[in-house]
């Protein structure tokens, strides 16, 4: 199992595994074709998603859409951005300040 939904509520799947380009993968009872590598531990759309969409995680938004995502396809930074803080980055939030 390369995805995990973990909320019945949730828009996006998390990646058990690395997913390469051109790998098949099943979300939903579809068949979907990866177009991009995506490490393990980011997202991928579980249906299609538009812009100013809120991404939900755990059940709970966590982002809007910044561009529109296709079922499978990776979001994150590029087509995504946090609701809460400006950055998904730890020195945005001041962590790693001496």
């Amino acid at each position: 199992m390369k995805l995990v939904l973990l909320h019945p509520d949730d828009n996006v799947m998390v990646l058990a595994a690395p997913v390469r380009a051109g790998e098949t993968l099943s979300i939903e009872g579809s068949a979907l074709v990866a177009s991009t590598d995506v490490e393990v531990g980011h997202k991928l759309a579980r249906r299609a998603l538009a812009v100013g969409d809120k991404v939900l995680k755990h059940g709970a938004p966590i982002g809007s859409m910044t561009a529109s995502a296709a079922p499978g396809e990776h979001v994150h930074l590029h087509n995504m951005k946090s609701d809460y803080i400006a950055s998904h980055t730890r020195l945005a939030t001041g962590a790693g300040e001496v």
